[in-house]
């Protein structure tokens, strides 16, 4: 059975939620995730540093026009006080639930002590939680990983300090940001932490299949999931799971009319919110997910990538699923 949610006053519709991905995540992902059947879909993470969100990229990440709420935006950063600053103006902007990052490995991200790389400093870490809990009265959430390195998995310990920081849920990834996303995630220190703390715990690391959904649920005993790269190209994972919690039956696959349509409204929509250039370039990696293991020689996927019109995208997404009715069989 799928478990129930709830983040401070909000209650969600499930507790299946879009994890927060740099260049994945935008408001286009989030509204078709949210309406295949995700609970929650977290923003892309936004700088704290607020001198930096004149640019075009922070301005579209922080863009939540016609969302469904609640809003959840993640903040990254590694000052206290720029982070309080940063959950405050994201509040005053709409934000709903704040989301501080200490999951993210990208050494960009790292390399400014921010991210995962925050998890070797735990009295920073608790100045961070502590800073951004009193800057606004939303409720405030954590995703981060289960430690620095494999010898420093020391995700319980921060998990009780969040709590009694005021932290209202918590997102842990089964990896360390040693590891990178090599190898496979463990959900051993989930369940660690899911003992330890009271609020809700939401596990993450190599969800990608409704079987998988299920087994990390009852390894962990968590109260959710938080589903990254497993939706990328698959939205429809989010009812698949659902359906497959709820009567422990699997959902057929969605038929190849319904894949090109969901593509299609996907490609419009991102042509529509980034505009050209950005919507084009930014459309053939979403593609690229959608059809990988179908176009298994990349040859229409080179084909698309050299394209540079928005109409003549889409009339090669429907020329290729023609193709694929006049004989291919469809494995999304």
């Amino acid at each position: 059975m799928l478990p129930t949610a709830t983040i401070g006053p909000y209650t969600l519709p499930n507790s299946l939620i879009v994890a927060p991905m740099a260049g994945v995540t935008d408001r286009p992902f989030r509204l078709l995730c949210r309406r295949m059947g995700a609970g929650l879909a977290v923003s892309e993470m936004v700088i704290a540093d607020s001198k930096l969100w004149h640019t075009r990229k922070s301005r579209t990440r922080m863009n939540h026009d016609g969302e469904p709420e609640p809003r959840s935006v993640q903040i990254a950063g590694g000052d206290p006080d720029m982070l309080a600053n940063a959950a405050r103006l994201n509040a005053e902007s709409g934000a709903q639930i704040i989301d501080i990052n200490m999951g993210c490995p990208a050494k960009k991200v790292c390399n400014k002590a921010a991210g995962s790389a925050l998890m070797k400093d735990e009295a920073l870490v608790r100045d961070i939680l502590e800073a951004v809990v009193a800057s606004v009265d939303i409720p405030v959430t954590l995703k981060m990983r289960t430690g620095w390195d494999r010898d420093h998995r020391n995700a319980p310990l921060i998990a009780r300090m969040a709590e009694d920081a005021g932290i209202k849920a918590l997102a842990v990834h089964g990896r360390t940001r040693a590891d990178a996303y090599k190898g496979e995630a463990e959900y051993d220190t989930i369940a660690a932490v899911k003992e330890q703390v009271s609020i809700p715990v939401f596990a993450n690391g190599d969800i990608c299949s409704a079987e998988k959904a299920h087994q990390v649920l009852r390894h962990t005993g968590a109260d959710g999931l938080l589903i990254g790269r497993g939706a990328q190209g698959r939205p429809w994972i989010f009812r698949e799971i659902q359906h497959f919690l709820e009567t422990g039956e699997h959902l057929a696959e969605p038929p190849v009319e319904e894949v090109e349509a969901i593509l299609l409204e996907h490609l419009d929509a991102l042509h529509d919110f980034y505009g050209m250039p950005m919507g084009v370039r930014i459309a053939r990696k979403h593609v690229g997910w959608y059809l990988q293991s179908h176009d298994e020689d990349k040859l229409f996927r080179k084909r698309f990538n050299a394209i540079d019109d928005p109409l003549e995208q889409a009339e090669s997404i429907q020329q290729y699923f023609a193709s694929i009715r006049n004989g291919e069989v469809f494995a999304a």
